[in-house]
């Protein structure tokens, strides 16, 4: 893509910078200020295009990274060079679209789960366990479920933020959708009662992992 194109993009980027919408962002950790919505209008407009979407993210730039996700081709990246992205997202949003957007829809998904699991770095781990919850809920043939809610009994309570939100996702996934697990995931989120108090907006369901457990096995059994 030329460079003046770029460019223009790039100022597309800066004009819908929005100090409120920033300063909301910022207190989760996010150092952006577009709105989403209006980033993913720009990205439907721009449609599917590798190159730029390597351009964007090569930037280091939150929202140009965003973009670049919205953008790209998941299933054309090498494995190394998820790896590497994962490492260089940064922040939580950028981390999650990458992962649930892009590391999902890639082929090397299973080899980077497995390798991102075992990972000394938190936040590479955290991905390692959100993708891990993503094969518990849709693919769990082959897993460990019990082996899992080992590590998760003995290590979540104290574990980082964002890699404790994960395996939370995780345990939940496995109460939820593993009737001969139900009561032992319940059993440990109410011992280790990791974000019982988060706060919850009104019509959400609680991320505490035997609320969040309970609500979803009812609404399938209405179902």
């Amino acid at each position: 893509m030329a460079e003046s194109a770029m460019a223009e993009v790039m100022a597309e980027l800066a004009a819908l910078e929005d100090p409120r919408a920033r300063e909301v962002n910022e207190r989760h950790g996010d150092d952006h200020g577009v709105n989403l919505s209006k980033l993913r209008t720009l990205a439907k407009r721009l449609k599917t295009q590798q190159d730029l979407a390597r351009q964007l993210w090569e930037t280091g730039d939150t929202s140009a990274k965003l973009l670049a996700i919205l953008i790209c081709r998941p299933k054309a990246f090498e494995r190394d060079e998820l790896d590497l992205m994962l490492r260089e997202a940064r922040t939580p949003k950028v981390h999650d679209w990458l992962v649930n957007y892009v590391v999902k829809k890639n082929p090397h998904s299973e080899e980077l789960r497995l390798a991102w699991f075992a990972d000394v770095d938190p936040v590479a781990a955290s991905a390692g366990w959100a993708l891990t919850a993503e094969r518990v809920a849709k693919i769990p043939d082959g897993l460990d479920l019990a082996g899992l809610l080992d590590v998760i009994e003995a290590e979540m309570r104290d574990a980082p933020a964002r890699l404790q939100w994960a395996m939370n996702h995780c345990l939940a996934q496995i109460g939820i959708g593993h009737a001969e697990y139900r009561a032992r995931a319940i059993d440990i989120g109410e011992r280790l009662e990791v974000l019982k108090d988060y706060p919850t907006p009104p019509g959400c369901t609680s991320p505490f992992a035997p609320i969040w457990i309970t609500e979803m096995v009812r609404r399938l059994h209405v179902r």
